[in-house]
């Protein structure tokens, strides 16, 4: 048969041969097979023939929107997958060709790459997780429904996960306070105008969310029991070593909540003085000087000051990759 179908690039419609003639089929996809039988069944062209001779052919119309509805159906129902695609990399389509109308959307790129294996991945967790943040603050309305469904359900196994290996809370405590802030301005200022889906829906993913924040703050370190030495049995000059370790002014403070002792040590005013010394220049906190009551230059207010003038550049074991000269974002 000579070649026809709706782009130059597609493999062409199926065909197959009748006493009438040729009739076309559906074209099918052996990479979209998932093991299901529901959908091969459905995926071709029926031809029925009885034995008076009277065929019963269905017209390929039919059979796509039985195809289509199937398909779509199985991924509703399929409550234990977390994600459509698992591809390391996809093509991002700036803008409309002859060959391709529409091009790469935020929802469609956030469906193919594989983030549900990536938050496993402690060099990719941080970055996951910040990614959802943004996401959060301003490109929420942005996203498809299939795409808001499947950042809930990978924001799931990252509480899951936070919850069994303990690792990193503070991170995911900011992620759901940012997004539970824009559910709660969408859902009481605009509504349903720029969500996708039942506002009933919306809601309960609300609620959700403020169940997440209760179990998180409620979350309890697991004690290692051990008879060596401890944090606390370390000499005073150690302490402040380890202190000295941190780039995080966050992590000084947390550990400070430990011990009496260890919160003397991280109100050290040279501690503070070293932090805004690494991180900013010193034409920086010159222009930002905040003195304290006794007339000293307070470094933990400036340090924390700084980091509103000059936000500090992230830094994150591996990221997602653009490739320019092919148009390709992916996972290195």
């Amino acid at each position: 048969m000579p070649f026809l179908g709706q782009d130059w690039r597609s493999p062409g419609w199926r065909w197959v041969k009748t006493e009438d003639g040729w009739k076309r089929c559906e074209p099918f996809s052996p990479a979209r097979e998932d093991g299901n039988n529901q959908l091969n069944d459905i995926s071709h062209a029926v031809i029925l023939t009885g034995d008076d001779e009277e065929e019963e052919i269905y017209s390929t119309e039919d059979c796509e929107f039985a195809a289509k509805k199937r398909k779509k159906d199985h991924f509703r129902n399929n409550t234990d997958s977390q994600c459509f695609y698992r591809e390391k990399w996809i093509y991002v389509h700036k803008e409309s060709t002859r060959e391709r109308h529409g091009y790469c959307t935020l929802g469609e790129a956030f469906n193919r790459l594989d983030f549900s294996s990536a938050i496993q991945d402690i060099r990719r967790f941080n970055y996951v997780v910040k990614l959802l943040q943004l996401i959060a603050k301003s490109q929420l309305t942005s996203l498809s429904g299939a795409a808001q469904k499947n950042y809930f359900n990978i924001l799931d196994k990252i509480v899951r996960k936070v919850m069994e290996d303990q690792y990193n809370p503070r991170l995911i405590k900011d992620l759901l306070q940012d997004l539970s802030s824009t559910l709660c301005i969408l859902i009481r200022g605009v509504g349903k105008s720029v969500l996708v889906g039942n506002i009933n829906i919306w809601i309960c993913r609300l609620e959700t969310i403020l169940l997440w924040q209760q179990q998180l703050k409620n979350l309890q370190m697991n004690k290692q029991v051990n008879n060596g030495l401890t944090l606390s049995d370390l000499p005073l000059h150690m302490l402040n070593n380890i202190l000295y370790r941190f780039s995080d002014g966050w992590d000084i403070i947390t550990l400070g909540q430990v011990t009496p002792t260890l919160y003397m040590l991280s109100e050290d005013r040279q501690l503070w003085k070293k932090l805004c010394q690494y991180h900013f220049a010193e034409k920086q906190f010159c222009r930002h000087l905040i003195p304290s009551e006794k007339g000293h230059i307070d470094w933990k207010l400036m340090y924390f000051a700084l980091q509103k003038y000059y936000p500090i550049k992230e830094q994150y074991g591996d990221t997602l990759h653009f490739c320019r000269h092919c148009s390709i974002l992916f996972w290195k």
